[in-house]
């Protein structure tokens, strides 16, 4: 599902506007005795400040029954204390 950005940014000299919000993915059943990984790529924008982190909040559904991945700890917030903490990158410094 796409959405539109606050501002565009340039990617290989070309303006971005638009911006991936969510990921569905369905294609019927996948049994217990196999698994699946799911793996989105992403380009992230020179401005974004290092030391940030960003957050992936995940739902997972599946014959009826939802995990949720969705929780972001708060400023100052021990993210080990989450119940059910989003998965998240910590922005380096650019080498």
């Amino acid at each position: 599902k796409k959405s539109k950005y606050e501002k565009s940014y340039q990617l290989y000299g070309q303006a971005v506007a638009d911006v991936v919000k969510e990921v569905d993915w369905s294609a019927g059943s996948l049994p217990d005795e196999f698994y699946d990984e799911f793996v989105f790529r992403a380009t992230l924008t020179a401005d974004l400040p290092a030391g940030q982190k960003l957050y992936f909040p995940v739902v997972q559904e599946c014959d009826g029954a939802a995990d949720r991945w969705i929780e972001i700890p708060a400023a100052g917030q021990d993210e080990d204390a989450l119940e059910s903490p989003a998965p998240g990158i910590k922005l380096l410094p650019k080498k």
